[in-house]
């Protein structure tokens, strides 16, 4: 491979990337258009999909949150129907944020036909390809956690001057 055609499809990863990011994004936004929620109330339904369930504080971190925002946009879910907060057993003080069941589906339909595309486009790859897109999206995940990361610490320098 010459070094112009690598790096062309380095080009082309990239902007396929950031092509991929905005368009789950613009997908996101108009599921909580739906829903009656905002974006940041979108990743935080995604976070606990995926754990199945968080706490207050994970919520907070992962949104970038603070813990009276968090709140707020926990009230803003649980009045909408989407989630319930729930008594964590292994810490009486504590609370566990949980999806409800009539709203997952709900939303679970809305996600279906993308899932059911997206898992057709990846069976299409070799085992080869799928070890190598997985080691991209893996080590891209961490590239921004720890750009993430530097602004927090540019950030905390900027407000401790």
């Amino acid at each position: 491979m010459t070094k112009s055609r690598k790096s062309e499809l380095v080009k082309q990863v990239n902007m396929g990337a950031r092509e991929y990011g905005i368009s789950t994004v613009l997908f996101r936004q108009a599921v909580g258009e739906i829903l009656g929620v905002n974006a940041t109330d979108m990743e935080c339904l995604a976070l606990i999909f995926f754990k199945g369930l968080a706490t207050p504080s994970e919520l907070a971190r992962y949104t970038g949150l603070t813990s009276g925002a968090t709140t707020t946009m926990l009230d803003r879910l649980e009045r909408a129907r989407l989630i319930e907060r729930r008594p964590n057993p292994e810490d009486r003080r504590g609370t566990l944020i949980v999806l409800t069941n009539e709203r997952t589906e709900e939303i679970g339909v809305m996600f279906a036909s993308g899932r059911k595309a997206i898992d057709k486009l990846t069976s299409s790859y070799s085992e080869s390809e799928l070890e190598t897109i997985a080691d991209y999206f893996r080590k891209l995940v961490l590239v921004w956690e720890e750009e993430r990361e530097k602004l927090g610490q540019r950030n905390k320098a900027k407000v401790a001057s």
